[in-house]
């Protein structure tokens, strides 16, 4: 009988890696196809928010129920199961005739992503035991997520030019198929080496929970954040999320045991994660406005000058290897983290202090100095923060592990985008309102262009002008104020993710310390 030899874990890592790259792509690939999502369909505006949101929702507010049961499911068999429901939903979506069927395929895509997101973390885990080896591949791992999602304007904007906005979901037809033939020759099968019950009520309150929440974030920008639907939203969330809470402290086999999260490596290193997302995915959908709508950029030209910040990223993620290797651990403790984690969100924080000083005449070199500081600092803390939560966590709750970090990514990323976006419409309307007295202040994506429209034309290139200042205006209050949370972060990294306090020496049953005790002559 013939054996098969193993794959080099090179091929492994390099896989899953793959599954990463395609699921962080989808996330952001169709922002800059919403243009041609209207009149290709056509879309209302609400239909066209849901095809881009949906994905995030249902990724969201499923990936740690999903994680949960990776590790006694298999996480191979998640992995192929996660890649092939994405490539499915994108064939449909790539066929579909109708906003409702575009927006289930969007769905159905976050669904797989779910699937497949934790199982990818769990896979390096398993096949990187080794401290310093697990490192390498959680970086490698840090940075292909960072050039997926960070890279899907790009990619999305050549994809439009050329083709069109379906070309968006074709791409991962054949990305998926050799995914899954690659997974299936080169991902061998593990899962935990004790399996225990599937906590059925725990994942539906944590689904639910995050799911509500996820909603909530998503919609509040554009239904109000005061208004009855948002609130009843947060509402939900609050209470399912509770209950869920509640549930774990309480049942003898819980899906996410809260003793895992009151260890500082996760919990700090994961709240980390999430205020990084937070302030660079927001400043990348600000960022994508301001070099369309007030640089005049197209797509694939927009999307080209956001290359710099998943580059740099994935430097950042790079660097971080030699600060975790001079710092490694002894047996059983955490990984020494707390120099690059809270180091990476200074330098992020410097970043966004230049990006603030942008006016309406700085032109592109700006942008490109804030998305090389601050990409390269968000690798510092991606590769550095994931490896702590990974690297604290058992074997056996590795999927577990990945699905709270991915999970907090996630929200950390929708909460960002929603958050900025909603505060960058406020300033930029108040500033352009001003601009002609007695007129209503009008749409923030429709009046960046050179030639404001019901202006009258002595007065346009002066309107103009004072509206890119008014856009670069609420720029900086989005700058200043995500630069305000990388800050917070760096000081509670700082405080929360300091190596342990060295163990006290063994004191024998005599009483006296092990140093002042004499050997008897023989």
């Amino acid at each position: 009988m013939r054996y098969r030899r193993p794959a080099p874990r090179v091929w492994t890592a390099a896989v899953v890696c793959a599954g990463l790259f395609m699921l962080g792509m989808d996330v952001t690939i169709l922002n800059v196809a919403v243009p041609e999502l209207r009149q290709g369909l056509p879309a209302s505006t609400a239909q066209v928010q849901w095809i881009v949101d949906g994905y995030a929702l249902v990724l969201g507010g499923t990936v740690l129920s999903v994680g949960a049961f990776t590790d006694s499911w298999g996480r191979r068999r998640s992995f192929l199961s996660g890649v092939a429901l994405c490539g499915a939903a994108s064939w449909a979506g790539a066929e579909a005739a109708a906003p409702w069927q575009l927006i289930a395929a969007r769905c159905f895509m976050g669904a797989g992503a779910a699937l497949l997101m934790p199982a990818t973390l769990a896979v390096i885990h398993h096949t990187f035991p080794e401290p310093g080896a697990r490192a390498r591949a959680i970086a490698a791992w840090a940075a292909v997520g960072g050039l997926g999602g960070l890279g899907g304007p790009l990619i999305g904007g050549w994809l439009v030019e050329q083709f069109s906005w379906r070309a968006a979901f074709w791409i991962n037809v054949p990305l998926a198929a050799v995914i899954v033939a690659g997974a299936a020759f080169l991902v061998p099968e593990s899962r935990a080496a004790r399996r225990k019950g599937f906590d059925g009520p725990g994942a539906a309150l944590s689904a639910g929970g995050l799911l509500a929440l996820v909603w909530a974030v998503i919609e509040g920008p554009h239904r109000g954040w005061a208004s009855a639907a948002t609130l009843t939203g947060f509402g939900v969330a609050a209470v399912l999320l509770a209950a869920f809470v509640l549930r774990q402290a309480r049942t003898p086999d819980p899906m996410l045991p809260l003793g895992l999260l009151r260890a500082p490596h996760v919990w700090v290193a994961a709240t980390a994660l999430t205020l990084m997302s937070f302030a660079l995915f927001g400043a990348l959908f600000v960022l994508t406005l301001y070099l369309q709508g007030v640089l005049g950029y197209g797509p694939l030209e927009a999307g080209v000058r956001t290359v710099p910040l998943p580059a740099a990223l994935a430097a950042g993620a790079v660097c971080a290897l030699p600060l975790l290797s001079s710092r490694r651990p002894g047996p059983g403790q955490p990984p020494g983290v707390r120099l690059p984690v809270s180091g990476g969100l200074v330098v992020v924080t410097l970043g966004f202090l230049v990006l603030a000083t942008t006016d309406a005449t700085s032109g592109y070199p700006r942008c490109l100095v804030f998305q090389l500081v601050a990409g390269f600092g968000a690798g510092l803390v991606a590769a550095a923060a994931t490896e702590s939560v990974m690297g604290s966590l058992p074997s056996d709750a590795a999927a577990l592990g990945s699905a709270v970090n991915d999970s907090t990514r996630q929200l950390g990323s929708a909460l960002g985008i929603a958050v900025q976006g909603s505060l960058l419409t406020t300033v930029f309307t108040d500033r352009a309102a001003a601009l002609v007295p007695g007129s209503a202040s009008p749409p923030l994506t429709d009046t960046l262009g050179p030639e404001p429209a019901d202006v009258p034309e002595p007065l346009r290139a002066a309107v103009a002008l004072g509206v890119r200042e008014a856009f670069t205006d609420a720029m900086t209050v989005t700058a200043l104020a995500a630069g305000t949370v990388t800050a917070v972060a760096a000081v509670l990294a700082a405080r929360g993710l300091r190596p342990p306090a060295a163990p006290a020496p063994p004191v024998p049953s005599d009483g006296r310390p092990v140093s002042f005790r004499t050997t008897a002559a023989p």
